[in-house]
């Protein structure tokens, strides 16, 4: 912003910032653009060095502007003057911009780690598994052997039960009987209730 030189003589005595404010409040549309020219280079400058991104900075720049148009009203001179007010709230608009941003940052990679994360605990379902097929593979072992090899044919091996008679060349009632005495057996063994 550059000041107005004026040639041959001080410069003419107009309203102050705190002036011009209280004209905004009323609506002064005149008054504003005095006020626009005052401060806008230091509201934009101070909004730069807390957002450093230039395009982010004027947004935020106008936005502080716009809401001193808004709300000059609330000025209060007892607690400041004008420029610490407009500074102020230039900061604090700056301030939670980055906080936004931060934020939706931290939503995005919540996100992120919650697509990249199993609905399960990959270990302990292979865990639970490894203990099951040992537990398995123990309960197979108490089975008698006609048992053991009439289960597995069936059901580690895919035969329908008439293919096991035929493969072990027994009747099909004696298979029948063998893979449920040994499907009882297992149930016991594993703890399963019937």
């Amino acid at each position: 912003m550059k000041a107005a030189v004026h040639i041959g003589g001080p410069a003419p005595a107009g309203p102050d910032l705190q002036e011009l404010l209280g004209l905004v409040a009323r609506g002064d549309q005149n008054a504003f653009s005095q006020v626009y020219d005052a401060v806008g280079g230091s509201v934009l400058g101070l909004v730069r060095t807390v957002l450093r991104d230039p395009a982010q900075s004027e947004e935020v720049a106008q936005e502080v502007l716009l809401e001193i148009w808004r709300s000059a009203a609330r000025y209060q001179p007892s607690r400041g003057s004008a420029m610490t007010w407009i500074l102020t709230l230039a900061h604090r608009r700056a301030v939670d911009r980055v906080r936004s941003a931060q934020a939706a940052t931290d939503r995005e990679r919540r996100v992120a780690l919650l697509e990249r994360t199993p609905a399960y605990d990959e270990v302990t379902e292979q865990v639970d598994a490894r203990l099951e097929r040992e537990q398995v593979r123990r309960c197979l072992r108490t089975l008698t052997e006609l048992q053991h090899e009439s289960v597995t044919l069936a059901y580690y091996r895919g035969l329908t039960y008439r293919e096991v008679a035929e493969l072990l060349s027994v009747p099909l009632g004696t298979v029948k009987t063998r893979l449920r005495d040994g499907l009882i057996r297992l149930r016991d063994c594993l703890g399963v209730s019937a």
